[in-house]
């Protein structure tokens, strides 16, 4: 099997990347629903009611997936949605989902909400949001196994190519919760002054009738989650006595389904307050006349509550019910930290967070997820230019804006699976690499993620530079998928910068390698690079062609050339 090798190399200024044109391609499992908003659809501020929204999005994506599918489907999970406006009576709601990637016996959802003003034109993003739908069986019981998504344009190659890292960030979301914890008890200071939480206590009961369940004769999940920030609502009220506006919805999974008749029983109170917001849980119990309660879902919420000048008030404190109240109390301060880690990790773009962001075990998860999407969404980029070719060697740039960008593209038979394994092995790298001089490992994290101190020449004033990286692997989530290493720059307490090295920083660098007829060997780094490349770039040097050619064909002809490239600040 032979594997075709690139690398990418990304320098840029921390900016957002504006979206490139794609050609209109009809994805035939995109479903649009547009729906005006009536009165009978807000809440007493003539604002759209998030329940209401929620069944919206929750029916557009199902019928998404169905039509994937071609069978009937129910939602089992929902990422975290974050609600950026509110929808006033008489604007319009346009809701936009498509499958983003399938899996087995499971699929990803893209949900787009925006707002329209029919008066004066104008359209804003309410939310974005990612639901995992599974198909049901059939009647014999079997499964019913997914075709595949072939993506069509850039941005849904991007979705495709993201929605395995997202899947593994929402297999161990319970995980990262029980760890934050194990560090021990949170301190929450004196709380004389504290509102009782048993005050914001809420339980209600809804019967489940025939308009509330599905084609399918089970509950719907967008009624179910309507329910639910129902009497979140109300207990949120009762803290701040005002009129609370909904902000985030944390990931939630369904446990088990609902049916016609059933009795849900929906608790809830609120955990914690953070200053300006306030954490409310909720539980949902399903039972019938005789038998247990069935646990159906939790979820989690945060409200604000704004003043005249739509700015954010000073809430009360909270004082947690002894026992079960306690565990609520920090487990919403672990949430929290989860909140800002997605916040500033995952949902911004690159140059919007400092290249070295702090690592901590606590963060690992969202930093490894940050350092594998980057990549990937370079790696799908479609407007990359051939600037010079030599002994099979193809060097690409891509500029944007102040973002110069560039792609290294080689073929070598080598099975994927052994450069894979080559590359990965980071600490080998000084022996074919004359760009790295050293590089130790500093820390196994898992067996996915890496933390390395990698030195490297001087560009200018004679003092080596050095930098400490997150390497992150992946194996093919499925056939077609690339094997992944990426890298990117994090700080440690435990190896600060000295006055004999130069720190540098990495944006993100990393190899994707495809085991296919023309598979891509892809290499990403960060600004300062140019002193190493540009004048490959101009055609006034082969220095570069020779690095990434000479790997290849020595030892013993199945190690893959690779060049990688690292940058000061």
């Amino acid at each position: 099997m032979s594997s075709k090798v690139s690398g990418l190399l990304e320098k840029g200024e921390e900016e957002e990347e504006e979206e490139e044109e794609e050609e209109e391609s009809i994805n035939p499992t995109e479903v649009k629903m547009s729906q005006i908003v009536m009165p009978c659809h807000s809440n007493h501020q003539q604002e759209l009611s998030v329940g209401q929204l929620l069944k919206w999005m929750d029916s557009t994506a199902c019928l998404s997936a169905e039509r994937h599918a071609g069978s009937p489907c129910v939602t089992a999970s929902m990422d975290d949605i974050h609600f950026e406006h509110t929808i006033r009576v008489g604007q319009v709601v346009n809701i936009r989902a498509k499958v983003n990637r399938a899996f087995n016996t499971s699929m990803e959802v893209g949900i787009h909400v925006i707002c329209e003003d029919l008066f004066c034109g104008r359209h804003w993003r309410v939310c974005h949001a990612y639901a995992t739908f599974v198909t049901q069986r059939t009647n014999t019981g079997k499964k019913v196994i997914l075709k595949p998504i072939v993506p069509r344009t850039q941005k849904e190659q991007v979705e495709y190519s993201v929605a395995a890292e997202r899947r593994r960030v929402r297999m161990v979301h319970d995980d990262i919760i029980k760890d934050l914890l194990s560090h021990g008890a949170i301190q929450h200071g004196r709380l004389d002054d504290a509102v009782a939480a048993e005050r914001t206590k809420v339980e209600s009961v809804e019967l489940v009738l025939p308009p509330h369940a599905n084609h399918q004769v089970t509950t719907f999940g967008g009624q179910i989650m309507a329910w639910m920030v129902n009497v979140a609502v109300i207990a949120a009220s009762r803290l701040c006595q005002a009129h609370p506006t909904l902000r985030t919805i944390d990931m939630f999974t369904f446990r088990g389904p609902s049916q016609v008749g059933d009795r849900l029983l929906l608790k809830t109170i609120v955990n914690n307050t953070f200053k300006n917001s306030m954490e409310v849980g909720v539980r949902a119990e399903a039972y019938q006349e005789e038998g247990s309660n069935r646990h159906i879902n939790s979820a989690f919420m945060t409200f604000e509550v704004l003043d005249d000048h739509r700015k954010p008030r000073v809430l009360p404190r909270i004082r947690p019910e002894p026992l079960e109240g306690e565990r609520r109390f920090q487990e919403a301060i672990a949430r929290k930290k989860i909140r800002l880690d997605r916040k500033y990790i995952i949902s911004c773009k690159q140059g919007e967070v400092p290249l070295s962001v702090p690592w901590d075990p606590r963060n690992q998860v969202y930093l490894s997820y940050n350092n594998v999407s980057a990549l990937k969404m370079l790696a799908a980029k479609n407007s990359w230019r051939l600037s010079s070719e030599k002994n099979k060697v193809r060097l690409y740039t891509l500029e944007q804006k102040s973002m110069l960008s560039f792609r290294v593209e080689s073929e070598v038979d080598v099975p994927a699976q052994r450069a894979f394994g080559l590359l990965a092995e980071l600490s080998n790298r000084p022996s074919w690499d004359t760009h790295y001089q050293r590089c130790e490992l500093i820390h196994q994290v898992d067996d996915d993620d890496f933390l390395y101190r990698v030195v490297t020449p001087s560009v200018c004033r004679g003092i080596l530079q050095d930098f400490i990286l997150l390497a992150s692997k992946r194996m093919p989530c499925s056939h077609g998928d690339p094997y992944v290493i990426a890298l990117r720059s994090v700080s440690l307490p435990t190896h600060p910068p000295t006055e004999h090295y130069n720190r540098g920083e990495v944006l993100c660098a990393g190899f994707t390698i495809h085991e296919t007829q023309n598979n891509i060997y892809y290499n990403q780094a960060s600004p300062e690079v140019i002193p190493y490349i540009s004048t490959d770039i101009a055609g006034l040097s082969s220095s570069f062609y020779h690095i990434f050619s000479s790997v290849c064909f020595t030892s013993v002809n199945c190690r893959l050339n690779v060049y990688k490239i690292v940058s000061p600040t």
